[in-house]
Order: structure tokens, then sequence, then C-alpha cells
């Protein structure tokens, strides 16, 4: 790489990881009280109840999970609110017109959304040693699945930054696409549990595929096919890049 893009690139990233830990308080502390009261409602108060599910203690079922909701919420909120502030303020003008390639511009947010993504899923599994104790099955399995979720939904929010035109438009998706489909993403069950016709419907969901290879590589149990998982996920990473990329390259939504 170009010694002078190499530069660039460390720049946006410094800017954005700086940004988020500056307002730590808003950023990193917010998910970690919220995973720990689903660890203390669902993994201790019903898990009880509920017993094992998919051979494992339930609480042991559902940290997977919650620690990947975590890193997908994270990583879109990260680069989505960013970079829909920098095009707000006009900052982003400054890159367009720079020397500086677009796939350095896109890198450098999308960095910066997996460093968040990634610390704070740490965190949240710090916080979850407190209620439960495990090992970890396969550790090339969880950092493929992390990396690559992060990065996929770094590059979401990137999207719906470019076409949002208000702060109202980025809470649309969080709202009305991400939430149901990670609660449908089976992190508090197994879909094995559902009749068959929901099992297919289930499989639509992209999230059920992240949210089964994190908990492969942490438990050695998943109900999807983990070459499916990764062919997904290379899948969407790849599309939605080439998008995102024609999108900025265009100027569509950056230039008006």
């Amino acid at each position: 790489m170009n010694k002078l893009y190499w530069i660039a690139l460390k720049s946006i990233w410094r800017k954005e990881i700086t940004r988020f830990l500056r307002t730590w308080i808003q950023t990193l502390i917010p998910p970690i009280i919220t995973m720990s009261l689903y660890f203390i409602i669902f993994g201790n108060l019903i898990g009880s109840r509920v017993g094992n599910m998919g051979g494992v203690s339930y609480m042991a079922f559902i940290v997977p999970g919650l620690i990947m909701m975590t890193v997908i919420t994270s990583s879109y909120t990260n680069v989505c609110f960013s970079f829909f502030n920098a095009k707000f303020q006009r900052n982003i003008e400054e890159l367009l017109v720079a020397p500086v390639p677009t796939h350095i511009i896109i890198w450098g947010y999308v960095g910066g959304g997996v460093v968040r993504g990634i610390l704070t899923g740490f965190l949240v599994t710090i916080v979850s040693l407190v209620f439960i104790r495990f090992e970890i099955y396969n550790g090339f399995f969880v950092i493929c699945t992390l990396l690559l979720t992060s990065i996929l939904f770094s590059l979401a929010g990137l999207f719906n930054a470019v076409f949002a035109k208000s702060y109202d438009d980025i809470s649309i998706v969080p709202t009305f696409v991400l939430t149901p489909l990670t609660y449908l993403g089976g992190v508090f069950y197994s879909i094995t549990l559902l009749p068959i016709f929901w099992q297919w419907v289930s499989k639509i969901n992209p999230i059920v595929y992240m949210i089964n290879g994190f908990r492969y590589g942490f438990l050695g149990i998943s109900d999807v096919s983990l070459w499916i998982t990764f062919s997904m996920l290379i899948l969407f990473v790849t599309v939605l890049y080439v998008l995102v990329w024609r999108i900025i390259e265009s100027g569509r939504g950056l230039r008006n």
C-alpha cells in the first residue's frame, strides 16, 4: 500500500476509535448493562426453569448469542452515526475531494466499527464470566465469525448512513430490521425446537447463521451447517462492500 494511503487509513482509524473512546460512558457501558440484565433475567431466573438447551445449560447456550447481539449493534451503530455526522456537518466533503481512494475511506470507517464491536463483545464476555464459567471450543471459528460479522454490519451501517437524510432515518433499520432479526435469530432458543415450516423460515434470517457459527466456536454446537454460515458471511460482505464502494464512488447521497 502507498505510504500516504496508509497514513490516511491510520488517521481515519485513529479518529474513529478516539471518537467512541471519548464517550465510553455512552458507547461501551450501555451494552454491558443491557447484557447483564439479560444474563440475570433470562439466564438465572428463566434459565433455571428451562434447564438444558442443546446439551448445555441454558445460561451457557445464550451467552454466545448475547455477545453477538452486542457486536452487531455496536458495529452498525458506530459506523452509521459517525459517517452520517460527517455527512451532516459537511466533513465528508474533505475526504471526497482529497486524493484518497474510496477503499481507504470505507476501510477507515469499517475499521472503527470493527474495533468498537470487538471491544464491546470482549467486555460482555468478561461480564458473562461472572454468571457462568465456560471454555472456548474452537477459537478459530470464534475469531472468524466475530470478525466477518463485525465487518458486515459496519458496512451495513455505512450503507444506511449514505442514504440517510436525518437522524430519524438512521434509527429505522436498527428498530425495524436489526432488532426483530436478532431476537428471531436463535439467541434465546434452538431453532430445532420449532416446527419444520418455521425452521425453514428461520433459515432465511442471516443472523441465525452468524449466531450459530459463533455458538459453535464457544460450545461446539450449531443448528445449521458451518459451511453455509461462512459462505453466507463472505457473500454478504462481498456484495455489501461492492455496493458501498459504488455509491460512494458515484457520490450518491453525498454530493447533493
